[in-house]
């Protein structure tokens, strides 16, 4: 196995790991701190923290007309307007249930890359998984059908909902790719997504009801050092070695990550029809790229890019 092919794998299992966790550290920070603010305070960091290496390594940040437009892509689609829906769903609905529902980003990545990738075209292995993880969907909804909270079924179309906009914007990126570092690729994203997010949560949000205790301050930390810096720019660079498809599969790893933590630190529980869903949409992500995805990543890791 050669050394490109261990990066490769070690990125896969850092983002993971990491993304699988962020649902728990999310949850808990939202006892202490508004959604919008929580997220706006957490990019705030992880992008002067970007901005810092930017500096030291002296990247240059381009500007260019393509740029712009996936700057535009990154900032609205993969940061602002997801994460401020991610945040405000988590507390209506349990960190577990909402990794499951994200499960189906996958999906949206496989048909979206099916009409703008020339390369990445639908097959019977696709068409089937994805009909498998839309039974699974449908069968994780139909149990919360009776449910009288009406912020928890939104929540989890909200959930949902962010699962699109994120497959569109790692298409775009994919479609559209630049020669720009990772680093300054999300310094732009994150750093106007703070911006956003923090402006909307002081405009909307009770700044009276934060509390800067253990728990805040370790989960934005977190969150801002682990879940945004180390992992988004694992991810990036991923993405210009890996097929959007493949990449997309981290979503099959999460949601065991999160059930288990959600289980262990919060003690949470979910119904059997929830696990029986998650398991038809995993299945799904499996038999939709998992033949594809030991093509490219085990026997033709792709070569280095600078």
């Amino acid at each position: 196995m050669n050394i490109e092919r261990i990066r490769i794998w070690i990125g896969f299992g850092v983002v993971s790991w990491v993304w699988g966790s962020t649902w728990l550290a999310i949850k808990v920070g939202l006892h202490s701190v508004p959604p919008m603010i929580g997220a706006g305070i957490r990019f705030l960091i992880a992008s002067s923290i970007l901005y810092g290496v930017v500096q030291m390594r002296k990247i240059h940040i381009p500007v260019t007309p393509e740029l712009r437009r996936l700057y535009i892509v990154l900032i609205f689609f993969s940061y602002s307007i997801p994460y401020g829906l991610v945040y405000w769903c988590q507390q209506f609905i349990p960190t577990g249930l909402s990794s499951i529902l994200f499960a189906a980003f996958p999906f949206w990545v496989v048909l979206l890359s099916h009409a703008l990738l020339e390369n990445e075209r639908l097959n019977v292995y696709k068409i089937t998984g994805i009909v498998l993880g839309f039974t699974g969907l449908v069968i994780i909804f139909s149990r919360d059908m009776h449910w009288t909270d009406a912020r928890a079924f939104l929540a989890m179309f909200g959930i949902l909902l962010t699962t699109v906009m994120q497959a569109v914007s790692l298409v775009l990126i994919k479609k559209y790719d630049q020669p720009v570092s990772p680093f300054a690729l999300n310094f732009v994203g994150m750093s106007v997504a703070a911006v956003l997010l923090l402006t909307a949560g002081l405009l909307v949000e009770a700044t009276s009801t934060i509390i800067w205790d253990a728990a805040a301050i370790g989960s934005i930390l977190y969150l801002s050092i682990v879940g945004s810096v180390i992992a988004f720019v694992t991810y990036h660079w991923l993405l210009k070695r890996v097929e959007a498809v493949y990449l997309s599969l981290v979503s099959f790893i999460n949601p065991i990550i999160a059930v288990i933590l959600g289980a262990v630190v919060l003690g949470e529980t979910l119904a059997t029809t929830v696990y029986l869903g998650a398991a038809l949409v995993l299945v799904g992500i499996l038999l939709a790229n998992g033949r594809q995805l030991y093509a490219k990543v085990v026997t033709k890791a792709s070569a280095p890019q600078t």
